[in-house]
């Protein structure tokens, strides 16, 4: 069992922080002293996390990659293992959570789309109840959310969404921890993000709709995202906007967030897609419309010249690659937390 993690010294005084209780629940990260666990045993959507345990998780990530640069070796997870569920390709997803797995003093398994065929040469249940017996936790890319659900649904140790065609909570978290990184703060700033209304943008809205901040979208007519993604943020009472002008969205924008126009297993839509992104690119000028001290997030890989300008991607706001780097942290922390 994991503690709860104390806001790490420097991180005073910001704002969208966690509740009194949680402020106040520290023991450190020692396995061995007890504490308070997240109520979630899955992470598949941030809509399904209280802000608390958002706030559990980014305070948990930053305490680990602070350690992790001193030096410190932690052994949360030895003995423990990691199946890692592909259905799609990556570097960041394989590498951040194999590496943070191994830096936790665990395992990871990896099976790739020909080992396993989830679904299809057995069913996802069976799937899910074998591995169960096997191993830890299972993490699973994919390209259908059901395939998810089913997973969560069956096993009996923690499943960890790596993504799917809905979501993307993973790169949601380490989204938040880098603008908390760079501004301290995540009530009162908006984040714009140019682009189709996919599963990075739907993280991003549930995840902005728990911990305070305004999410905008630029994006053509027809490529808006989920109408119940985003009525549920708003009921919530969150400020999420819709708008077909990236300029008009980019002003005075603290984030500028884009991705790829043509998501893998999109390949067919191509075509049509770069027709209707035609505009909603984040270039030079774009800049220029945002706060003087905007960053630029990209969650990679980058067309470069289609959803970002070269130059942008290396202009003094980006953080992409503190972003990327993020990945591992972020899910270093969901996997000490679900699964120590």
């Amino acid at each position: 069992m994991i503690a709860h993690i104390a806001r790490p010294e420097g991180l005073g005084g910001m704002e969208s922080s966690p509740s009194a209780a949680c402020r106040g629940l520290v023991k450190g990260l020692d396995p061995e002293t007890g504490g308070r666990e997240m109520n979630q045993q899955n992470l598949v959507s941030l809509a399904d996390l209280s802000t608390e345990e958002i706030w559990e998780i980014l305070e948990t990530a930053i305490h680990l990659k602070r350690e992790l640069r001193a030096g410190v070796r932690h052994h949360l997870l030895e003995g423990k293992t990691l199946a890692m569920i592909f259905q799609k390709p990556s570097l960041r997803t394989r590498v951040s959570f194999e590496t943070g797995m191994w830096q936790l003093g665990g395992h990871a398994i990896y099976l790739g789309p020909d080992d396993i065929k989830l679904g299809k040469r057995e069913t996802t249940e069976d799937i899910a109840l074998n591995l169960s017996r096997y191993v830890d936790g299972i993490m699973a890319r994919v390209f259908e959310h059901s395939a998810i659900a089913e997973l969560a649904k069956h096993a009996t140790v923690p499943v960890i969404n790596g993504l799917c065609d809905t979501y993307h909570p993973c790169q949601g978290l380490a989204d938040f921890l880098t603008i908390l990184e760079k501004k301290r703060r995540f009530e009162g700033l908006t984040l714009t993000f140019i682009g189709d209304g996919n599963n990075v943008a739907h993280s991003l809205i549930n995840g902005c709709a728990k911990l305070g901040m305004g999410f905008r979208i630029a994006c053509p007519k027809g490529y808006e995202p989920n109408e119940e993604i985003v009525s549920a943020a708003r009921s919530m009472g969150a400020s999420v906007e819709i708008l077909h002008d990236a300029g008009q969205a980019a002003d005075g924008a603290d984030v500028l967030y884009t991705d790829v126009w043509v998501s893998m297993g999109q390949e067919s839509e191509a075509d049509a897609k770069q027709n209707a992104f035609d505009g909603f690119s984040v270039d030079t000028p774009l800049l220029g419309r945002a706060k003087p001290d905007a960053i630029i997030l990209h969650c990679l890989p980058a067309h470069y010249g289609e959803e970002i300008e070269y130059e942008a991607s290396r202009s003094p706001g980006s953080a992409i690659f503190d972003q990327a780097e993020n990945r591992m942290h972020a899910q270093k922390a969901v996997m000490a937390l679900l699964m120590s």
